[in-house]
C-alpha cells in the first residue's frame, strides 16, 4: 500500500497502526493539501456483504459525529476490492503507549483525560453511537494535550459468521463489560464500565483482570471482584476510586445513568472538600446467571439397548421350542417359517452391529483447541498437532509490527472445542513492513529527510545521523550512506547515517592593508587563497608608499573564507603627478651641552595629521631630515620637541614649494641659544637625506 494513491487522493506514506479488522496509514490528502489517517478493510473481510454493508452504514454514522474529542471522519469509500475510512490525521501519541511509558500517571492528568473521553461518549450516546470497543488503543493524544476518540462504530459491523471464522468476539477483553463478556445486546454503560477499567489503568498501571486466555478473562469480567485502585495505588484521592468502583459494576443498573453524569462526577471529583470523602457502598445485588455446564446430547444407540429389544423375540422362540418336545409333531410345512424367522434374526443382528460399528466411528472426540497467538510458528504446529488438530497450509503471512518475526498473529477456533483433527487456520508475522532505501548519494540532505519522514524516520528520534565534513561538494549534498542503496530496512528500527558536505574548508582572512605587494602574495599563499595578477590593481596614493597594499576584497580581514577563492587588491602606485616632495634638514642639540635630551618630531601633509615622525636620543648636535608630500593648495609642516617640550614649528605650502627649492634645513641649538625662528636655507648632504628617509621609512 506504501505510494499508493488511493481513490486517486490519498497518497499512502507509512503504515501507523492496525488491528484485527483493519490496518491504518498516515496519508496525504492531495486535493486539500493535508496528511490524514485512512484506515483499510483486511482482505479477509472484503468478500463479506453484509460485513461490508454494515461497515459502511456505520462508518457513515461515526461521520455525522462531530465534536473536539472524536476523530472527524471524512470520507468512506472503495477501490476494487480495497474498502476504506479516511480519518483525521492526529499527531501525537496513543493512551496505551503513554500508560506503558509513564503509568501510574497522576490523579488530575489521569481525571483530565477521562473527562474528555466521556464528554465524547456523551456526544456519541446521544447522536445513538455506541462504541463498544473503548480501550487506550483507541483514544489519541495530541501534542496539544487534546484527547481525540477513534473508532466509532467500527465493532458494531461484525457477523455471526465473521465471529465464527475467527473464532473470538470483536473488541478487548480486557475492556469488556459483563454483559458483553455474556453476549448480550450492550449499551451506552458498557462503554461507561470499559470507561472506568481505563481510568483504573492511568491510575495503577495494571489492568483489573487477567488470565491465560480470553474466556478466562471474560469469566472474571461475569464472577469475580477486582483489586480495589487504592490498594494498587495509596495515592489515589477517594473521590477518584469512587468513580471507578461504581463506573465498573458488574450491574449495569448500578452504574452511572450516562456519560454526562459520570463528567459531571468526573469534574468535580478533584475539589478539596471532595478529595476525602467516604468510600462509596453498593446493595449486594447478584444479577448474573449461575455458569451452567449443559450435557452433550448424543444420537447413539447403546448395545444393551438392542438386546433387550431382540430379548422377547428369543425367548418366545424359545417357548415354542420347549412346547414342541411334549407336544404331537407337527406337519413338516413348519420347518420353513422357523428358517425364515431364523435367517431375519441373523441379518438383524448383523445391521445392528454395523449400525454400532459406524456410529462408534462417526463419533469423533472433541478437543480443546490451544491458543498459540504470539508463539513462534514450530512452537504453535507443535502444540496443535498434540492436542490432534491439523495447521492448514499453507499459512497466511502478513506483516506486522507488534508482532515479530515468524510468530502467530492469529488463528481460527481460538478456545473452542472442535472435532480431532480439525483444520486450524494460522495467520504469522513476516514482520515489519520493509522498505528499500534509495540512493541519496549527491541529492540535497532535506530532500532525504523529507522522503524518510514520510516513512516516519527522523532526526528528533535519532534515527538519522549525519556528519559533516568538509568537500568540493556544495553544501548540505550527500556524500555517502549507510545503508547503501537498495538494502531493505525496519522503518521502526532502522539508523541511517549520512556524511554530508559542508563545503569547501574556510580560513580566518589575513589583513593584507599596509603589506608590500610581495608580503601580501606570501600570505596569501600560506592561506590556500588565490590572487592572480589580473586582480592587482594600482592606483596613486599618499597614504601608502609605492607597491604597499591599499584595499583588499571582496573579503575584510577577519572574515571566514572558503580555501581556493580568489581575491583581489589595490596597490599604491606612489604620490600622484602633481605631488610634491620637501626636505626639512632639523639640526638640533641637546638642551645642555654633554647631556642627553630627547627629540620628537611630528609632521603633518597630504598623507596625514600630526604624523609622529620618531623620537631620538642625542648627546650632541644632529641633523634628522624629514620629507613631507604635499597636495595642490594644502600645506605641510614639522613640530619639534626636545625634552617633552615645544621647541617650534615650520610650515610651508605647495605654492612656496614650486616657487622655491624642494630642502631646507631648521636649526635649534641648546639652550644657551635662542633660535631665531626663520630657516636656514642652504644645501643639505647627500648621505645625511637618505638616512634621514630611512630613518622616516621605518617610522
Amino acid at each position: 500500500m506504501i505510494g499508493h494513491d488511493l481513490g486517486g487522493r490519498y497518497e499512502i506514506l507509512t503504515r501507523i497502526g492496525g488491528g484485527g479488522m483493519a490496518l491504518v496509514y498516515k496519508a496525504h490528502d492531495v486535493l486539500l493539501n493535508r496528511n490524514v489517517a485512512v484506515k483499510v478493510l483486511r482482505q479477509q473481510f472484503v468478500h463479506d456483504e453484509e460485513f461490508i454493508r454494515r461497515f459502511r452504514r456505520e462508518a457513515q454514522s461515526a461521520a455525522a459525529l462531530s465534536h473536539p474529542n472524536v476523530v472527524s471522519i471524512y470520507d468512506v469509500g472503495q477501490e476494487d476490492d480495497t474498502h476504506y475510512i479516511v480519518m483525521e490525521y492526529v499527531e501525537g501519541h496513543n493512551l496505551n503507549e503513554i500508560i506503558q511509558e509513564r503509568a501510574p500517571l497522576q490523579a488530575d492528568e489521569a481525571v483530565r483525560i477521562a473527562v474528555q473521553i466521556a464528554d465524547a461518549l456523551d456526544h456519541a450516546h446521544q447522536n445513538h453511537i455506541i462504541h463498544r470497543d473503548i480501550k487506550p488503543h483507541n483514544i489519541l493524544i495530541g501534542k496539544n494535550g487534546r484527547v481525540k476518540v477513534t473508532d466509532f462504530g467500527i465493532a458494531r459491523a461484525v457477523t455471526s459468521s465473521t465471529i465464527t471464522q475467527t473464532g473470538s468476539v470483536i473488541g478487548s477483553v480486557h475492556y469488556f463489560s459483563p454483559e458483553h463478556a455474556k453476549g448480550v445486546n450492550t449499551g451506552e454503560k458498557s462503554d461507561l464500565y470499559s470507561l472506568g477499567i481505563v481510568l483504573y489503568q492511568m491510575l495503577t498501571a495494571k489492568l483489573p483482570f487477567l488470565g491465560e486466555s480470553p474466556i478466562s478473562v471474560a469469566l472474571k469480567h461475569l464472577q469475580e471482584d477486582f483489586e480495589e485502585p487504592r490498594i494498587v495505588n495509596p495515592h489515589i484521592p477517594q473521590s477518584v476510586e469512587n468513580v471507578i468502583l461504581k463506573a465498573m459494576r458488574k450491574n449495569m443498573h448500578e452504574r452511572y445513568a450516562s456519560a454526562h453524569e459520570m463528567q459531571l462526577d468526573l469534574d468535580s471529583c478533584l475539589r478539596p472538600d471532595r478529595l476525602n470523602e467516604p468510600k462509596i457502598t453498593f446493595t449486594a445485588v447478584n444479577d448474573m446467571e449461575e455458569t451452567r455446564v449443559m450435557p452433550a446430547i448424543r444420537g447413539e444407540v447403546r448395545p444393551e439397548a438392542a438386546s433387550e429389544r431382540a430379548e422377547p423375540v428369543a425367548t418366545t422362540h424359545a417357548a415354542a421350542e420347549r412346547d414342541d418336545l411334549g407336544a404331537k409333531p407337527e406337519p413338516k410345512g413348519w420347518k420353513k417359517p422357523l428358517t425364515v424367522v431364523g435367517v431375519t434374526l441373523v441379518v438383524l443382528a448383523l445391521i445392528i452391529w454395523g449400525f454400532l460399528w459406524l456410529i462408534d466411528k462417526l463419533d469423533v472426540p472433541e478437543v480443546e483447541v490451544p491458543f498459540v497467538v504470539e508463539k513462534p510458528l514450530d512452537e504453535a504446529r507443535r502444540m496443535i498437532e498434540d492436542a490432534g488438530l491439523k495447521v492448514e497450509d499453507p499459512v497466511i503471512r502478513e506483516h506486522s509490527k507488534e508482532i515479530p518475526l515468524d510468530h502467530v498473529i492469529s488463528q481460527t477456533k481460538a478456545n473452542l472445542r472442535v472435532k480431532q483433527g480439525s483444520l486450524i487456520e494460522l495467520t504469522v508475522s513476516d514482520g515489519p513492513e520493509l522498505e528499500v532505501l534509495k540512493d541519496y548519494v549527491g541529492k540535497p540532505l532535506q530532500t532525504a529527510i523529507d522522503e524518510l519522514g514520510a516513512l516516519g524516520i527522523t532526526e528528533q528520534n535519532k534515527q538519522i545521523i549525519i556528519e559533516r565534513v568538509f568537500s568540493e561538494e556544495t553544501p548540505d549534498t550527500i556524500l555517502q550512506q549507510t545503508p547503501n542503496e537498495g538494502e531493505e530496512f525496519n522503518p521502526e528500527s532502522v539508523e541511517i547515517s549520512f556524511m554530508v558536505s559542508k563545503g569547501r574548508e574556510t580560513v580566518e582572512m589575513p589583513n593584507l592593508i599596509g603589506n608590500s605587494l610581495s608580503e601580501a602574495r606570501d600570505l596569501v599563499k600560506a592561506f590556500e587563497l588565490v590572487l592572480e595578477d589580473a586582480d592587482i590593481l594600482y592606483e596613486p596614493s599618499y597614504l601608502h608608499q609605492k607597491d604597499y597594499v591599499i584595499s583588499q576584497d571582496p573579503f575584510e580581514p577577519k572574515d571566514k573564507v572558503t580555501k581556493g577563492s580568489k581575491i583581489s587588491v589595490r596597490v599604491s602606485s606612489g604620490p600622484p603627478e602633481d605631488a610634491k616632495e620637501h626636505h626639512f634638514n632639523i639640526v638640533i642639540s641637546p638642551a645642555e651641552a654633554g647631556k642627553t635630551s630627547e627629540i620628537r618630531i611630528v609632521y603633518s601633509d597630504a598623507r596625514g595629521e600630526d604624523v609622529e615622525w620618531g623620537k631620538r636620543q642625542i648627546t650632541s648636535t644632529q641633523t634628522f631630515p624629514v620629507t613631507v608630500v604635499l597636495a595642490p593648495d594644502t600645506e605641510a609642516s614639522v613640530t619639534v620637541y626636545r625634552d617633552k617640550q615645544f621647541i617650534d614649528r615650520k610650515s610651508i605650502t605647495y605654492e612656496e614649494l614650486a616657487q622655491g627649492t624642494n630642502t631646507s634645513t631648521l636649526t635649534f641649538p641648546g639652550d644657551d641659544v635662542q633660535p631665531t625662528g626663520e630657516p636656514v636655507q642652504g644645501e643639505v648632504d647627500e648621505s645625511d637625506e637618505q638616512t634621514g628617509e630611512e630613518e622616516q621609512q621605518q617610522q
